[in-house]
């Protein structure tokens, strides 16, 4: 079974992500990713496979994964066929080891951290005490912003460094077949041109340029790799930015809309409910500015 290279969106004005997955079901097939990944699963059970491990997921139930480990979760086949009592749904945080710098993990006191990041190279499925502390800071920091999440991160970092509740999964033979490809530096030429030039208008055969790509094959491999039309991305990318510009005092919000690649007042303050559930103004009240 080939893995294939996964990307999450990340917002313009964060250092790493926060994402609550929600659906019928979880869609992403066995991939890989660069980042460190912790997954709580919120609602749903199945099972995961992470590497040449295959376990039982329930609700609660929290793993801890390095790079380019392949891994998927299965949704029991009530939620796949849409017949399960709720959506399942997911939260996840991803980081790349140098998201504070390249010598932030060197300092002496992240030595137990970068142990535990090592371990976490065959996943590790977190229990007991550990777990309950590391759910509930997970289920704070989806409405949390700026130094309360990067806190509620590193309080988490404090809890995997002493934690001695976990399981191994995958087998420590285990060999990675992830082959490197010319799809990261695709990925890499892609999300440059997007953070360039999202504030102006990027039309499909341009993108699909950047790529090399046709308009149709890039549409089909954004979709395969993100989820997500390049669309839905590129508003996931405005917004981002939006709410950078919103916790700064001399931005009205009209100007913020233009500064973001929208010519529409309308279609500004649609899309930015659409994906942080509350209107720019709302959000703005949020920061106590």
């Amino acid at each position: 079974m080939k893995a294939i290279e996964c990307r999450l969106p990340q917002e313009i004005d964060k250092s790493f992500i926060v994402f609550q997955e929600r659906g019928t079901y979880f869609p992403y097939p066995w991939h890989y990713h660069p980042e460190y990944e912790l997954v709580l699963i919120t609602k749903s059970t199945g099972r995961r496979m992470v590497g040449d491990h295959i376990g039982y997921f329930d609700e609660e139930d929290l793993v801890f994964m390095g790079p380019a480990l392949p891994h998927v979760w299965v949704n029991d086949e009530k939620y796949a066929n849409g017949n399960g009592d709720t959506e399942a749904e997911a939260i996840v945080i991803q980081f790349v080891e140098g998201f504070l710098g390249d010598f932030f993990l060197n300092i002496p006191e992240l030595e137990p951290l970068k142990k535990m990041l090592q371990r976490s190279k065959r996943g590790m499925a977190i229990s007991g005490k550990a777990r309950e502390q590391i759910n509930c800071l997970m289920k704070k920091m989806l409405h949390q912003n700026g130094l309360q999440r990067l806190s509620s991160l590193f309080a988490i970092f404090d809890i995997l460094s002493t934690c001695r509740e976990y399981e191994l999964l995958a087998n420590p033979n285990y060999q990675q077949t992830v082959q490197a490809s010319n799809c990261s530096d695709r990925f890499s030429k892609i999300t440059d041109h997007i953070m360039r030039n999202f504030s102006s208008d990027i039309p499909l055969h341009e993108i699909a340029a950047v790529g090399n790509m046709s308009i149709t094959a890039f549409c089909n491999f954004f979709k395969q790799h993100h989820k997500m039309t390049f669309t839905e991305y590129l508003n996931v990318v405005r917004v981002g930015h939006a709410c950078k510009l919103l916790g700064e005092k001399d931005h009205n919000v009209v100007g913020i809309a233009y500064d973001c690649g929208y010519n529409s007042l309308a279609n500004f303050n649609r899309q930015f409910k659409k994906i942080k559930n509350m209107t720019p103004s709302e959000y703005r009240k949020t920061l106590s500015i």
